[in-house]
């Protein structure tokens, strides 16, 4: 499977091009920009942040912002994936940066679906529950960046 990915033509013209790798390599870049800045902006409201900024104002454009950033990093992270995918399976920081993305995304998961989300955009109260799911997601977040980060400095 991962010989058939390694294969594929979209690979190989990523090998094969330096200017395409670039710019597919500036994309991830700008989809991690739009996710984390959206959600770290989200998050520090929720920890107590902004406060002048109504959450129910604040939280829709900044969603579908980090759910852009989400879909155009994952589709740009999968397309570098694919030039060398066994190399970054065994690279302890990718490991380490898809463990913290599914805590990030499980978090946001079960964030999204509870009460208290819901509640808070209606202008409601900020609760426990919701402070230290924005703690876990920015925690959780940033160390997939960070991780992200490491996995040049260990191949």
């Amino acid at each position: 499977m991962l010989d058939l990915l390694a294969a594929s033509a979209p690979a190989a013209a990523l090998r094969g091009s330096v200017t395409l790798y670039l710019l597919v390599n500036a994309a991830h870049v700008l989809g991690i920009g739009l996710l984390v800045g959206a959600i770290a902006t989200l998050d520090l409201r929720l920890l107590g942040l902004f406060r002048a900024s109504a959450l129910g104002q604040l939280a829709p454009p900044l969603v579908r912002v980090a759910a852009t950033g989400l879909g155009l990093a994952a589709l740009t992270g999968l397309a570098l994936f694919s030039t060398r995918p066994a190399t970054y399976l065994e690279n302890p920081a990718f490991l380490a940066k898809l463990a913290l993305l599914a805590l990030a995304l499980a978090n946001l998961a079960l964030l999204h679906a509870g009460r208290p989300w819901r509640e808070a955009l209606a202008d409601g109260p900020v609760g426990a529950r919701l402070r230290v799911a924005a703690a876990v997601s920015l925690a959780a977040w940033l160390g997939a960046l960070l991780a992200g980060r490491w996995i040049g400095f260990l191949q």
